[in-house]
């Protein structure tokens, strides 16, 4: 619980990833934690405000800070471009946080086994890291 008008210390939320575009990273369907109001850094995947939609939502890389904001692409370089090659840099304000972990959803109509849990939560559950090469390989294009 937090005093009226505070920040919580660890905003943490659910976002499910709709689409390929951030394949292998994250695959359809993917649930998220996010951490909302984390500090960010080139090579994190984020969750945005899309800038020209702002009711939606995407998530991205965080490839390059720039003077207009973040420079970010989708993992999937054969899916349709959602990213700033298309709207350009995202303002600093439209990154909501920083996805630190995914887990895919259990498979309905399973029988819940201990051996199906323990096999789900090694294949299933995994932080998302970043990718600290993403400078690097931007200036390369």
């Amino acid at each position: 619980m937090t005093d009226e008008g505070r920040e919580p210390r660890v905003p943490l939320g659910i976002a499910e990833v709709l689409g390929t575009s951030m394949v292998p990273t994250l695959l359809h369907g993917d649930q998220l934690l996010v951490h909302y109001g984390a500090e960010l850094r080139a090579g994190d995947v984020a969750v945005l405000r899309h800038p020209l939609q702002q009711d939606l939502l995407i998530v991205k890389r965080l490839m390059e800070l720039r003077e207009s904001g973040w420079w970010v692409l989708g993992d999937n370089a054969d899916d349709e471009v959602v990213d700033s090659r298309a709207f350009g840099a995202v303002p600093v304000e439209l990154v909501l946080g920083r996805v630190r972990g995914r887990y895919r959803p259990m498979t309905a109509g399973r029988r819940r086994t201990l051996g199906y849990l323990v096999s789900w939560v090694v294949s299933s559950v995994r932080p998302v890291l970043s990718d600290r090469s993403v400078s690097r390989r931007l200036r390369a294009r």
